[in-house]
Order: structure tokens, then sequence, then C-alpha cells
């Protein structure tokens, strides 16, 4: 296909945005659009995400079965996603590396005994 044939009038701006719309994924304008996230699929996000739950389980299960004198944890990093500028961000940069993010804004750490109380 030449691109030259819309210049010329024998492609349409219809059929051409057509064309480009339906780029494959690994096409080389959309990488220069959207960079590295034109390679990640949903089921690539859900895979990262579901690696993350997983470290996360791990970590809970590793600091509730742990020596309670021994150094706390350090809490697992995310699998690092297109579009961010960190490729491997913090979540929870202020809270030291052994505590989880929070969701509801109050910082609560749970203590072994509240998660060996959570996994019975």
């Amino acid at each position: 296909m030449d691109l030259l044939d819309w210049h010329r009038g024998r492609l349409s701006s219809r059929r051409l945005a057509v064309l480009v719309k339906h780029l494959p994924r690994g096409s080389a304008t959309l990488d220069g659009l959207h960079g590295e996230a034109a390679q990640w699929s949903v089921t690539d996000y859900l895979l990262a995400s579901v690696v993350d739950q997983l470290a996360e389980a791990n970590w809970m299960f590793a600091t509730v079965n742990r020596d309670e004198d021994a150094d706390p944890l350090e809490y697992p990093k995310p699998v690092p996603r297109p579009g961010t500028t960190d490729p491997a961000p913090d979540p929870a940069p202020s809270r030291g590396p052994s505590t989880p993010p929070s969701d509801t804004g109050t910082e609560h750490n749970p203590s072994p005994v509240e998660l060996a109380q959570f996994f019975a």
C-alpha cells in the first residue's frame, strides 16, 4: 500500500483511518505513539497483577511465620508496567520498606498476630 494514494485521491480518508486504527500490535506507528504500552495486552496487565498479588501473599506468609526477633521483611516491589516513570516504584516510600501500602489513608501495619488470625 502506498500512502501517496491518499494524497493522489485514490485512497479515502476513511479507509486510511481504518487501516491506521487496526494496525498490528508490533507496528512501528503504534510503538512510536504509545511506546512499550503498545506491546502490552489486557492479559499482560492481568498477569502482572497476579504476580504482584502472589508476591504480597508470600510476603504476608513469611511475615507471619518468621522469628519475632528477626528484622522485618522488605515489602515486595510491583512488576514494572509501561507508562510509569519509575521502573519499580516503591508502594510505601514514607512508611519504610516493610509496610504494605494502605488504601484507606490510615496507616496500620498488621502485627504477625493479626496476620495469623487473618489466615486462621
